[in-house]
């Protein structure tokens, strides 16, 4: 009998164990999985943030595309005046060459009188 108990006593032992192995591997799981769920949260709150993020820089965007038309009109404006001086500019050399020639004329006729 005494071959008996401790068959029955290591079988025991054995499930004892077993049972021990079972539920660390189990708790290890289980906490695996908590530790995935807390990470989970924590993902969804960035994103949360990051859609935020990008509401604000949408309204921004628009603002800066709203800001670039009023610009546009004074490009406008800027390239017209800029136009305007550069034949503005070619007239007055024009000028210049003819002021220069009459010069010339004087000059030459008062060289002329004088002589």
């Amino acid at each position: 009998m005494a071959v008996r108990d401790e068959l029955a006593e290591s079988l025991a032992d054995l499930f004892t164990n077993l049972s021990a192995m079972v539920k660390g591997e189990l708790e290890g799981t289980n906490n695996q999985l908590l530790l995935l769920e807390k990470m989970n949260h924590r993902v969804a709150e960035e994103y949360n943030g990051f859609g935020d993020v990008a509401s604000g820089l949408r309204v921004f965007v628009e603002q800066l595309s709203d800001k670039n038309k009023n610009f546009d009109d004074y490009v406008h404006e800027i390239d017209a005046i800029d136009k305007q001086v550069t034949e503005f500019e070619a007239a007055v050399s024009v000028l210049d060459k003819y002021v220069g020639m009459l010069e010339k004329k004087v000059l030459s006729a008062y060289d002329n009188v004088h002589t």
